[in-house]
């Protein structure tokens, strides 16, 4: 799984894609042949101890996103970007909820709301990346785009939160029962999100000063990791999926002067990438292997067809939203539409939610979520580039170069 991971990203990036399409792939590659005749990896996608593995994976990888959240830039965005990322997150979610409605009319009613929820959120880093090239980072549309694939993301881990407190629930997906327990979900996730930040915020930054004068190797990564699994650790306890904790611990961690504890000024995500390294390419694979590709060529293309066109189209609704005067519109548009890694994670988690003794997402859900997630990360650069190189051609907009400081913010540390 590690040499496909690497040997995939590594294509990818040639191509110029995010290494993550390479290492999903990569798995898609792997999960396909026993249709080749080739069945002596078949039992891989089922391990337990991948699937721990990958588990873990995507943990580092929320809490890595976290911790390149500033929630200082956050507040500076404006009302543009919490506009955009307001649209981003609604028409997308309705448009997938009434193709699941549509293409799967005798489904539960809470297998079209998961499948809405996994178009909400956008790929920060495929953006960035594509931002950073052309040296856009700095206009009002770079600056648009980052802030709102950021709220975003925040916005779609607590639709999350709210779907699998309301499975969790056992509310019958309508009426009042679904909608107390929508309620009791979201005041949950407002509150644990809310809570840890407010109060480990607060407290982070004078444990870890009492921590940086214990003698030991690693006490400070140890203690940074600590933290993100117990966070985890509590959101699963209070309902909510694991991942929103580490996200929550990163974001509490942001706030912690790493590099004055540290010796040489080091930094906690540079600390990490030897971990995320090797485990989060684990879970892409691994999400790449659990695509069934004859069940999609054999059936769900027309669902995937739907997903693809509603996640392109729901982003496109965001370019009404921007109110900033001189911000390309339409730049910013077609820089929310990549899925990415965000994607997958909620594809993940729809095949671990169980409503009425069966997943919320079958194989061929998932197959056609997968799918979506591959088309919207490929069309992006390309769109990207040619709407910002027209920008930069005919002398619109600022074109400043990126400075390292806006490209970090938005770069989940070793993910591109």
């Amino acid at each position: 799984m590690l040499v496909a991971a690497k040997l995939g990203g590594a294509l990818a990036e040639a191509l110029g894609q995010p290494a993550v399409l390479g290492e999903l792939l990569a798995g898609i590659g792997l999960g396909a042949l026993p249709l080749a005749g080739v069945r002596a990896l078949e039992f891989i996608p089922g391990d337990a101890t991948v699937a721990a593995l990958a588990e873990l994976g995507v943990i580092l990888l929320l809490f890595e996103v976290g911790l390149s959240t500033r929630l200082a830039d956050l507040l500076q965005v404006g009302v543009s970007a919490l506009l955009v990322a307001t649209v981003g997150v609604a028409v997308p979610m309705v448009l997938g909820w009434l193709a699941g409605r549509w293409l799967l009319p005798g489904a539960h009613p809470y297998v079209p709301l998961f499948l809405g929820a996994t178009l909400c959120a956008t790929s920060v880093g495929i953006t960035a990346r594509v931002l950073a090239d052309l040296g856009r980072v700095a206009t009002p549309e770079g600056r648009i785009i980052l802030g709102a694939a950021v709220i975003d993301d925040v916005m779609g881990l607590l639709v999350l939160a709210v779907i699998i407190g309301m499975v969790g629930g056992g509310a019958g997906g309508a009426g009042g029962g679904a909608l107390r327990q929508a309620a009791l979900a979201t005041g949950k996730a407002v509150a644990f999100l809310g809570g840890a930040l407010v109060l480990g915020r607060w407290l982070a930054p004078r444990l870890f000063r009492m921590a940086a004068r214990l003698r030991g190797r690693g006490v400070l990564l140890t203690a940074a990791l600590v933290t993100c699994l117990a966070l985890a650790w509590a959101a699963h306890l209070a309902g909510l999926a694991p991942i929103v904790g580490a996200f929550a611990a990163g974001l509490v961690l942001e706030g912690v002067p790493f590099r004055e504890l540290l010796p040489g000024g080091d930094d906690l995500e540079r600390l990490l990438l030897p971990l995320s390294a090797i485990l989060v390419p684990i879970f892409f694979v691994r999400m790449g292997l659990l695509v069934n590709v004859g069940q999609l060529a054999g059936g769900e293309l027309g669902l995937a067809a739907a997903l693809t066109a509603a996640a392109i189209v729901g982003k496109q609704a965001c370019a009404l939203a921007v109110v900033t005067p001189g911000a390309d519109r339409l730049a910013v548009g077609l820089g929310m539409i990549p899925r990415g890694e965000v994607g997958l994670i909620f594809a993940g988690m729809g095949l671990t939610l169980r409503v009425g003794g069966r997943p919320v997402m079958g194989p061929g859900e998932f197959a056609a979520v997968v799918a979506m997630v591959l088309a919207t990360t490929l069309v992006t650069p390309p769109l990207l580039r040619w709407r910002l190189g027209r920008r930069i051609a005919s002398g619109a907009g600022d074109a400043r170069p990126a400075d390292a400081g806006a490209a970090s913010t938005a770069l989940p540390s070793g993910r591109s």
